[in-house]
C-alpha cells in the first residue's frame, strides 16, 4: 500500500513549498487536486497504468535521487536504522550526530 492515504493528514500541516517531489506511489487524481487547491506544484510521474500520461519536471524528479541516497546512508547507522531512543529528542540528536560524520567522511 502506498504513502499517499497517510499524505491527507500531513497536507494541512505542509510548509508552504512551491514543489511537491514524490515518486509514482504517490500519484493520484485527488493527491495532485489537494496539492493544487495549495498552490504547490506536484513533481510526480504518473503510474504506468495511467491512460493519459502526466507531464512533470524531470530534470527536478533528479534531485529525489539525493533525498533517497541521504536516508539511505543514514540507515546504515543502527541506532537510526532500529530507533533504539524512545525520547524523539535523543533519536533527533542521534540523526545530528549521524549526519555530521556522514558529512565529513
Amino acid at each position: 500500500m502506498s504513502d499517499y492515504r497517510g499524505a491527507a493528514t500531513v497536507l494541512p500541516a505542509l510548509p508552504e513549498p512551491n514543489v511537491l517531489i514524490a515518486d509514482k506511489g504517490c500519484d493520484s487524481d485527488w493527491f495532485r487536486e489537494a496539492l493544487s487547491d495549495l498552490d504547490i506544484r506536484p513533481c510526480i510521474p504518473g503510474r504506468s497504468s495511467r491512460k493519459e500520461p502526466i507531464d512533470y519536471d524531470k530534470d527536478l524528479y533528479k534531485t529525489r535521487n539525493l533525498i533517497e541516497r541521504m536516508f539511505g546512508r543514514l540507515k546504515d547507522w543502527r541506532r537510526i536504522a532500529t530507533r533504539y531512543d524512545r525520547c524523539a529528542h535523543t533519536f533527533m540528536s542521534a540523526i545530528c550526530i549521524a549526519a555530521t560524520v556522514i558529512f565529513w567522511l
